[in-house]
């Protein structure tokens, strides 16, 4: 860095959007929000107030299901790829001894798996693919039932409200 952009722990931090001192291998339901860098509408398109899957949306959605093979803590509950992102809920059941992964292992190894996979279909068209995703992802822990209907109901409906979404750009 030079002079002028010399590293300054107060302007150059990153600041944490977790949920200091919680364990996040804890037993649970989490609302995951993934969001594509800089919002791109990358996995298709909503027609008809329905999501319409192109090739990268179909690796984004198989990759997330795909999930609960990979991690064998974990089931998925309601999930929904939109243009931009990804919304989904994923249950932590329980910890055992040799597998303490968190949500952000589980993101993280999902996030790899569908970069990788895209990856390959921009080789093979010979393009260049870029970054894929935003840098981190969004977490919400779900407490009770009426939180895990109201987040559910919210993810169902995400493609018949997508004009009023918050990621709608």
């Amino acid at each position: 860095m030079s002079q002028s952009h010399k590293y300054n722990p107060n302007i150059h931090h990153r600041r944490s959007i977790r949920l200091q001192g919680y364990d996040y291998s804890n037993e649970g339901m989490y609302f995951i929000t993934i969001c594509t860098h800089k919002m791109k509408h990358i996995f298709g398109i909503i027609e008809d107030e329905k999501m319409v899957l192109n090739e990268l949306g179909i690796i984004a959605n198989e990759e997330w299901l795909n999930l609960a093979n990979i991690f064998s803590n974990i089931e998925l509950d309601e999930h929904q790829v939109m243009p931009n992102h990804l919304h989904g809920i994923v249950v932590i059941l329980h910890k055992t001894d040799n597998n303490k992964k968190t949500i952000g292992d589980i993101i993280g190894a999902y996030k790899s798996l569908v970069s990788n996979k895209c990856l390959e279909i921009f080789k093979a068209k010979d393009e260049i693919m870029g970054k894929l995703w935003h840098r981190n992802f969004y977490e919400h822990i779900i407490l009770d039932k009426d939180a895990h209907y109201a987040i559910s109901e919210y993810i169902i409906d995400n493609p018949s409200n997508w004009t009023t979404d918050k990621f709608y750009s």
